[in-house]
């Protein structure tokens, strides 16, 4: 086993363990992009955490595991 195929098996175990904290990581940090920049840039702020959240679900390597299709657009910053 390479040294890549051993980073995969790791970060796939890391996902196994901490995906719901991961998950909730990404969330944390499009709402605080998105407070940043005053709501101006939302939508690309919500595309990034959707392609984040399906990399986050390729690597889940549970069966059923899934970690959430949930693609929430940050609301304006007040």
């Amino acid at each position: 086993m390479g040294f890549l195929d051993k980073a995969k098996a790791k970060l796939t175990d890391a996902v196994d363990k901490h995906g719901d904290k991961i998950s909730d990581g990404i969330d944390k940090a499009a709402a605080a992009a998105d407070k940043r920049t005053g709501g101006k840039h939302s939508d690309k702020i919500a595309g990034a955490t959707g392609k984040a959240r399906e990399a986050l679900n390729k690597r889940d390597g549970k069966n059923g595991g899934d970690l959430g299709n949930r693609i929430d657009r940050p609301g304006p910053a007040s």
